[in-house]
């Protein structure tokens, strides 16, 4: 069996997290909110979203431990990965939610991060408020029911996510026409098929938009959607149009997916 030697250690965000890390880099006005453990883990995200820049808004909950994913890596490459994980309770489920809520007039563009761990349970109405708000509401995807995103501004699957939705495809025309109608289905402004090597394409009323990736050395694609939807946010607060945000987004996700592990993009980068 394998046998590693550990050299060093480091910590990084991740999850909603790393989205939020990746928004802040790029100079936006950036909060969190979820749901941590009431332990050192917890603790340990606190300090490092407090060193980034971003606003924490987390919810302890005593009754779990916070999610944490240990990454094996040996001559950068990815050897293993161990996830400690529980569901959030109820109980501090509801308390966020009341400050979802409360937080919507402090900020322009809402991401929701789902990773299907049980904090976006109440999905359905964040949206809602959020848009009565008259907030731009991104959504990046997970599981087998899109309709609880129901009323977003833009939904961002990746090819695998919207199989599980629509089916399979065997042409452009084919898959236009089953992302075109769910976007209608689910009252979206646009829905944006992250597609890897194949690069991005944007849906809209106004017809579709294809981007071809940024070629580059991939050395990691950990948290490059993380990267697509917070450089968007991050564009379109700042007043870009939604085509110029995603081709910023598409800049943006070529270069994560040259560095190794989850990180993030600066503007520099972004605009050199």
């Amino acid at each position: 069996m394998p046998i590693v030697r550990i050299e060093r250690r480091e910590e990084r965000l991740g999850g909603a997290a790393n989205v939020a890390r990746n928004a802040s880099a790029l100079g936006a006005y950036t909060g969190l909110l979820g749901v941590v453990g009431a332990d050192e883990a917890g603790a340990r995200v606190e300090q490092l979203l407090h060193g980034e820049g971003i606003h924490s808004y987390l919810r302890r909950d005593a009754a779990i431990s916070t999610i944490i994913k240990l990454r094996v890596i040996g001559r950068q490459q990815q050897m293993l990965r161990i996830d400690f994980e529980d569901a959030p309770t109820d109980t501090v489920l509801r308390d966020k939610l009341i400050q979802f809520n409360a937080l919507l007039p402090d900020y322009d563009v809402i991401i929701l991060s789902d990773y299907a761990k049980g904090s976006l349970i109440n999905v359905a109405e964040m949206i809602k408020a959020a848009r009565a708000a008259g907030k731009i509401v991104m959504v990046d995807p997970k599981g087998e029911d899109f309709s609880r995103y129901f009323g977003a501004s833009v939904l961002t699957p990746n090819k695998s996510e919207l199989r599980r939705i629509v089916g399979s495809w065997t042409s452009e025309e084919q898959l236009t026409a089953k992302a075109q109608q769910m976007r209608q289905e689910l009252g979206l402004d646009a829905l944006l098929l992250t597609r890897s090597e194949e690069g991005m394409t944007l849906y809209t009323e106004r017809g579709v938009r294809h981007m071809a990736a940024d070629a580059r050395e991939v050395f990691d694609v950990s948290g490059a959607g993380d990267t697509v939807i917070a450089t968007m946010a991050a564009m379109l607060g700042a007043g870009m149009s939604l085509d110029q945000a995603v081709q910023a987004a598409n800049r943006a996700g070529g270069i994560v997916v040259g560095k190794l592990g989850t990180a993030t993009v600066t503007r520099e980068e972004l605009f050199s």
